[in-house]
């Protein structure tokens, strides 16, 4: 549990959902959830037309049926609210009083265990050097461990006593620990390297503290006047330079206040025999800042001073001792300075947003960092001497059993919502710990610091054992891959693998059991960390396996048991049940690919490994002799030579594609025309009124949002299908595959039933009544045979291969590119460009013919952005390859001068990089006798000095051409620059992220000719990259999703209370920091905002924006995105120059990202020019419309609303500045584009028409006014003209429509309209009548003033 602070209430919000925002259209996920979030057929809600393609209506999941019904907002939530209000008991208050402050009232939840009180008081500022106490009820001490609600007499108003209890030796660690944490609690060190799950947070640098109180403080005076609005020039529109210092702002609360010179154990430890007897636990020393040595005691008692030196051991009190139970009040006696610091550090710490140091559930690494001083600190040395075992988490004395606490959680009841949360949150945790400990221990192992299991074998074939986890390296040993592509493919299956228990760890099933997996890069070896199955390490591989082979199908074993279990994921996961045959020729059934294993641990627990081809191949990349591919795919090159045979289709692809099959099926046979169109994953509800942006629950899989709209009639190829027919052909499809799902057909007449049966041939079902598509994994695998009487199955199976691998290349990319064109998918960096690729089921592989699509675009000028970011992500990838390979034949002690030299040669202007060997610094006494019989790997090994600029490229330029199949017309870093448009600031970036390199802080001179970029001291670290599985909170998601299908009606308030439940189901599941947490409490924030409560959309904002910082990084696109949305709402609030600050911080962090030319930076140059405009700054304001203009114009094209806006906006500036013939210009482009785009009787072209009416009066005026100067001179008589300065309300109404929030103003009587409309269309729903026909009738009638939330184009 987190530990809480005051200003928390026991539901902090902490989550990861992908989701569409109500006006963005990008989702939100973090860095790899997307691969996961796929494949969740099964946990997510399912509505009414998912049953359609996955067969029958019954659905048989562990969870109870009504949970299945979450998704149809209507059906399940009833059952669900009843459900939460058993773990919603309320809170209490009880007084807590402690030894010498006053007694103080403490806010409680039932549900709490009394350690979490422990935990409060451990942090408040008055009580929190106190770590060894008991809580007492009238004389009773309660138990750590036991719920509150358990605990007898203990109620509203109870007074709990906190007593000091005697120290032990564990107890008195823990006590200085926690003292250290305290004194560290402002230092930002642990974040910049990466440990303990820390992280940056810069937000409160630009908001001056926590906005909510300086809001109020602020709003005093009109605050115009003491603004200063001028950003710095390098945040200009059409600035060039790219500086790096300003990622990370100095933090004036970092400045360190020092309490103690030096804290750390003495060398006098441990106590002698005489004096353990005396209570002495153990000797600490101290240099106090006044420089006085001190060594003091640890006794059961407390603290004391006594009379060691350096040198001597005395172990009597000094005179006098100050016996103090806590350090702190024994050093606030010794030494004034550190009672004075250490106050105002307590005071600092609490200030803090308890976000900025709440812990991270996974490791979060910053790839620029300043130089940071080396300080003294003896836990930390004990930690690294220690490695922690033994400390783990305070178990005592023994290392933690990951696999046993993986798989009892997993163990846990699940009946109803409490059980389930707990579940949840004991999977999450132990998911957490696990790749922190596995992460910790793939960096030892490869820095040599572990002993292998298996020392006599050459290094690359070692296998460790660490702490209960069983490491090994992605290379290619005893010949085991070299039919798959040797150590590419060995390189490969780790990720594939971890891809598979992704998704069997999704589907849930019970019995099944998959092991803890963990992938981790570093230093460029890929380690695969697992935990151990009981047992297997005593027995031979042979004996143990009971279901699959153990050597790639040769010979193959199944299990009943086995089988039963894995017929249960067959479905969620498309895998076809299938006979292959084995070594004597006997057909063996099995319901996965023959690499599978299914081993039963001493524990009894049937397990599955080896997963990496849970999901079947992709033929694209992986040629087979007498193989046609379909046209679709010949045309485009297809099938390519991949460096490995593990090349697989992504589960969620599989799922669009059966999707696409029923629909498609269905139109033919039902006679309508059938046009090429991909499908909506259930339909959204279209309100042809507004174009409001729907939120499609995509077909079962946990990705509820990918960015996809309504798309009927999306990639509509080259041929246009009429997609008006089109529409109605899949509503009867639809209505028809409604009451086909019925009941296993029976609701079907006889005549359907004969067209099902056709249809559902017709796409390879293996069901007649229903469409069910499924594949098999082990067609094409090398050395797996089938028996004869399957030949037609097996036919069929590679037909429906082929047929996905084309509608990938010829209905997935297509579709990506138009998402691209209109705005629905917009990558801002290499991380969302992937995300946007997987959740089409796109790998990345296919990187290259994306960009060639793009190339061959007409609308190429419109996809210049994505372009941009594709042409860099591959570079970079290229760049990661070779980069890998390099960094294994660098010895440690030259690390930092080999990676310096590669980026230099990747990235400098300096044409002869010439690598600085490391002069050594230690020189040895004995010259090179003993030199020539070095180990091999571990020798001079200083070929990586010898690569070049020129080389490298080359080598980018092959890698591109062979691993992407794409031409890359470049020979150095500059022409790339040149050629594609790149900033080489954003390049290095991209490369230290992926590469796991932390560069130091300063600005670089890119372009110098005459001396390289890097030196060996701008490196200064290396991190590991992990992959590891990110555990769901299916409820919290449940409800979220509700929340959202609410907002969608039109249902703010029952909305939102949703999502607030939602809020804390997450918390209860993830802890206080997730990216799920994070996205709903953005749409919380936004919701409120529209509701109109301004300060409470801005407190939810703030924590989104923190949170993002903590979890995504400090410049991920995500957390630009939580800036701009903060910005928004401290305008509305009245701080405008906050609202400015984090503007202007957005647009630094996305010019570091992607640079100027990207469709977002419109937006944000939109608000900055309007915020601009509310202060009267003209001048500066038409410098960022005027680029929102053209940015705008470029992509969006001359024709598109969002450009007339933008000319209204520009128009509304040179007003205020008095220039009526610009404005007039600017605002009858605005209305010729209305008046073109919706007609005349449209009121937006009526108000552009009033105010070119206005303006035209005020040029009038204005120039009879100048012509009155000219003819009497000075004694002109002049009418005063009206030059108005902008309302901040008129500025905030801008704002608000340029963000995509409209209030549509109602009278009572469409109120009432609106609603009746809202539930008529609800039970038609309900009673299965499709959307579509809906819309079709009755566009609804909106006026009033309930906000919409829209997009404006």
């Amino acid at each position: 549990m987190v530990s809480k602070t005051d200003d928390i209430p026991a539901s902090v919000p902490k989550c990861k959902v992908n989701t569409l925002d109500l006006a963005e259209g990008e989702t939100l996920d973090g860095k790899e959830t997307t691969k996961a979030s796929l494949k969740d057929p099964c946990v997510c809600g399912h509505s009414a037309d998912t049953s359609v393609m996955n067969g029958g209506g019954a659905h048989n999941h562990l969870e109870e049926s009504k949970q299945d019904g979450a998704g149809d907002t209507d059906g399940g939530e009833d059952s669900n609210e009843q459900e939460v209000i058993v773990i919603q008991d309320t809170g209490f208050t009880v007084k807590i009083q402690a030894p010498g402050t006053e007694p103080f009232d403490l806010q409680v939840s039932p549900q709490e265990m009394v350690q979490e009180i422990h935990q409060v008081l451990m942090d408040r500022e008055d009580t929190c050097h106190r770590t060894c106490f008991s809580l007492q009820l009238d004389g009773n001490v309660l138990d750590n461990f036991a719920e509150l609600k358990s605990i007898e007499g203990l109620q509203e108003g109870s007074l709990l006593k906190v007593v000091e209890e005697p120290y032990t030796v564990r107890e008195a660690r823990i006590h200085v620990r926690h003292i250290r944490d305290l004194l560290k609690s402002l230092d930002p060190s642990d974040a910049y390297n990466g440990v303990d799950c820390n992280s940056l947070s810069f937000l409160s640098v630009f908001t001056d503290g926590d906005l909510g109180d300086s809001g109020k403080r602020k709003k005093k005076g009109s605050e115009l006047e003491q603004i200063d609005c001028t950003p710095p020039e390098h945040i200009l529109p059409g600035s060039k330079e790219r500086p790096l210092v300003p990622l990370q702002p100095q933090n004036k609360d970092w400045k360190p206040l020092q309490c103690l010179k030096v804290l750390t154990m003495s060398g006098w430890n441990p106590p002698p025999g005489n004096r353990k007897m005396h209570g002495d636990l153990l000797y600490l020393y101290m240099v106090t800042v006044e420089e006085r040595h001190i060594s003091i005691t640890a006794s059961t008692r407390g603290f004391y001073l006594n009379q060691s030196t350096t040198y001597t051991f005395n172990p009597k009190p000094a005179n006098p001792s100050f016996l103090s139970h806590s350090l702190v009040e024994l050093l606030s006696q010794i030494s004034p300075a550190f009672k004075k610091n250490f106050t105002s550090l307590q005071k600092k710490r609490v200030q803090r947003h308890p976000f900025e140091r709440i812990a991270t559930p996974f490791q979060v690494y910053s790839w620029t960092a300043p130089m940071v001083d080396h300080a003294m600190d003896c836990v930390r040395a004990e930690d690294a001497y220690t490695s922690r075992l033994g400390y783990e988490e305070h178990i005592p004395g023994q290392t933690r059993d990951w696999n046993e606490e993986l798989q009892t959680t997993r163990e846990l009841a699940r009946k109803n919502l409490p059980e389930r949360l707990l579940r949840e949150r004991a999977i999450f945790k132990v998911h957490s710990d696990f790749a922190a400990a596995a992460t910790r221990g793939s960096m030892a192992v490869i820095d040599g610091n572990v002993m292998a299991i298996n020392p006599g074998e050459e290094t690359r074939m070692q296998m460790f054992i660490w702490n209960n986890i069983f490491f090994s390296l992605g290379f290619d040993v005893r010949d085991h891959y070299r039919e798959l592509g040797g150590d590419a493919a060995a390189h490969a299956a780790p990720t594939n693998d971890l891809n598979g228990v992704r998704a069997y760890g999704a589907v849930d099933v019970e019995g099944l059991y998959t092991l803890g997996t963990v992938v981790v890069d570093y230093r460029g070896y890929r380690v695969t960390a697992q935990s151990i199955i009981p047992g297997i390490l005593e027995r031979e591989q042979e004996q143990s396996v009971i279901y699959g082979s153990i050597d790639f199908g040769k010979t193959v074993v199944s299990h009943g048991k086995y089988l039963d279990l894995l017929e249960k994921t067959s479905r969620p996961l498309k895998v076809q049940k299938h006979n292959v045959l084995n070594e004597k020729d006997e057909a063996v059934e099995l319901c996965s690919s023959v690499e599978c294993k299914g081993i039963i641990g001493n524990d009894g627990r049937h397990y599955i490994l080896d997963l990496l081809r849970t999901f079947p191949p992709d033929l694209n990349f992986l040629p087979v002799e007498g193989e046609q591919l379909l046209p679709e795919c010949l045309k485009q090159g297809f099938p390519r030579q991949h460096r490995h045979r593990l090349a697989w289709l992504f589960l969620y692809l599989m799922q669009q594609k059966a999707h696409k099959d029923s629909k498609m099926a269905a139109l033919t046979e039902t006679g309508s025309p059938a046009p090429v169109a991909n499908p909506p994953c259930t339909e959204a509800p279209e309100s042809s009124g507004t174009s409001t942006e729907t939120i499609t629950h995509e077909t079962g899989s946990l990705t509820a949002a990918t960015t996809a709209r309504s798309q009927n009639g999306e990639c509509l190829l080259e041929g246009k299908a009429d997609v008006e027919d089109g529409i109605s052909g899949l509503a009867q499809a639809k209505q028809l595959a409604e009451s086909l799902a019925a009941d296993d057909g029976s609701g079907i007449d006889p005549k359907s039933r004969e067209v099902v049966l056709n249809a559902c041939k017709a796409v390879g079902s293996i069901s007649n009544t229903s469409f069910d598509i499924r594949f098999n994994p082990d067609i094409f695998s090398p050395g797996v045979r089938f028996p004869e009487d399957s030949v037609d199955d097996i036919q069929k199976q590679k037909q429906l291969l082929k047929d996905a691998a084309a509608f990938l290349v010829s209905c997935q990319i297509p579709s990506l590119i138009k998402d691209c064109l209109d705005h629905s998918a917009l990558p801002m960096d290499g991380a969302t460009l992937t995300e946007a690729l997987h959740q089409r089921g796109i790998n990345v592989r296919y990187l290259g013919n994306v960009l060639e699509f793009v190339n061959k675009t007409p609308a190429k000028a419109q996809l210049e952005h994505f372009y941009r970011i594709g042409i860099s992500e591959l570079i970079t990838r290229c760049a990661k390859h070779i980069f890998k390979t390099y960094l294994q034949g660098v010895e440690l002690s030259a690390l930092s001068a080999a990676v310096s030299h590669f980026l230099n040669c990747f990235l400098s202007s300096f044409p002869d990089a010439v690598a600085h060997l490391p002069a050594d610094e230690l020189v040895s006494r004995r010259k090179n006798r003993k030199r020539r019989n070095r180990v091999p790997g571990g020798g001079d090994n200083t070929a990586w000095a010898s690569l070049t600029p020129s080389e490298l490229w080359k080598n980018i330029v092959s890698e591109a051409q062979s691993y992407y199949h794409f031409t890359l017309h470049c020979e150095s870093a500059d022409q790339v620059v040149e050629e594609y448009g790149l900033q080489k600031i954003t390049l290095l970036r991209e490369i230290s992220i992926k590469a796991g390199i932390q560069i130091l802080i300063k600005e670089y001179n890119f372009d110098s000719r005459h001396k390289p970029t890097f030196t060996e001291e701008d490196i200064l670290n290396i991190f590991p990259v992990v992959k590891h599985v990110n555990p769901k909170a299916s409820d919290a998601f449940h409800f979220f999703q509700s929340g959202q299908a609410k907002v969608q009606q039109g249902f703010l308030k029952e909305g939102c209370e949703l999502i607030n439940e939602a809020l804390n189901l997450f918390n209860n599941v993830y802890g206080a920091m997730h990216v799920e947490i994070c996205a709903c409490l953005r749409l919380l924030a936004r919701l409120n905002y529209i509701m109109g409560d301004h300060p409470e959309a801005l407190s939810n904002q703030q924590k989104a924006v923190l949170m993002s910082e903590r979890v995504l990084g400090i410049e991920h696109p995500n957390t630009i995105q939580e800036y701009m949305h903060l910005a928004l709402y401290c305008f509305a609030n009245g701080q405008l120059s906050t609202a400015l600050k984090l503007l202007y911080r957005a647009r630094y962090l996305m010019l570091l990202v992607c640079g100027e030319d990207h469709p977002e930076m419109a937006l944000l140059d939109s608000n900055i020019g309007l915020v601009l405009h509310g202060v009267m700054e003209y001048d500066l304001s038409l410098r960022f419309l005027e680029n929102a203009l053209a940015i705008n114009s470029k992509y969006h094209g001359p024709r598109s609303l969002k450009l007339a806006l933008s000319h209204h906006l520009v128009a509304r500036v040179y007003e205020s500045k008095a220039e009526f013939r610009s404005a007039l210009q600017h605002e009858k482009e605005g209305y010729t584009i209305y008046k073109n785009q919706v007609g005349e009787a449209h009121e937006k072209t009526k108000e552009s028409s009033e105010y070119l009416k206005y303006l035209t009066q005020q040029a009038v005026a204005l120039q009879r006014t100048m012509n009155e100067i000219y003819k009497n001179g000075s004694n002109a008589s002049i009418m005063p003209l009206k030059f108005t300065a902008p309302s901040m309300a008129s500025v905030l109404e801008q704002l608000n429509i340029i963000n995509g929030i409209i209030f549509i103003p109602l009278s009572q009587k469409d109120l009432e309209n609106l609603k009746a409309e809202v539930q008529r269309r609800q039970q038609l729903q309900e009673s299965g009548k499709s959307m579509e026909e809906l819309s079709e009738d009755s566009p609804l009638q909106l006026e009033d003033k309930i906000p919409m939330d829209i997009n404006i184009d």
